[in-house]
């Protein structure tokens, strides 16, 4: 069953597992969550996730499947016996619907400064024409 798109519609799930990962709560239920924002600049859609402290090289992975962009992160502790850490290590992941006419084929991504950006070419929306539809009876 194919359900519509609809571009207007912001599921809260989402928001709901940011809001209980925020400091007032220190709650985690699902280890610990990539922050991102995302918007369409031009014919992109464009993704940036905070990612700070991570080797893009060893600790990151990025993969396109069915629809979906995937972020990986791994972020290892460098120090044996810290006195005081407030830092958080460990697995990082999050997957993002991408938007109707993504395309796949097209993806760039950068690291720079603790930031991960992931922009995704969009392909021009076709809409169709209208036409009448024949009533059997």
């Amino acid at each position: 069953m194919n359900l519509p798109e609809r571009k207007d519609i912001r599921w809260p799930f989402p928001d709901l597992l940011e809001w209980m990962d925020s400091p007032m709560f220190g709650f985690r239920p699902f280890g610990q969550i990539v922050r991102i924002e995302d918007y369409i600049d031009d014919d992109r859609y464009v993704l940036r996730a905070e990612l700070p402290g991570i080797d893009p090289d060893k600790d990151l992975e990025v993969t396109v499947d069915e629809g979906m962009l995937h972020i990986r992160a791994e972020k290892t502790r460098k120090t044996t016996e810290p006195h005081r850490s407030e830092f958080a290590y460990g697995s990082l992941s999050r997957s993002v619907t991408l938007p109707a006419g993504a395309k796949t084929d097209d993806v760039k991504a950068t690291y720079k400064d603790g930031v991960l950006e992931v922009s995704v070419g969009l392909a021009e929306e076709k809409k169709a024409a209208g036409r009448r539809i024949a009533i059997e009876h």
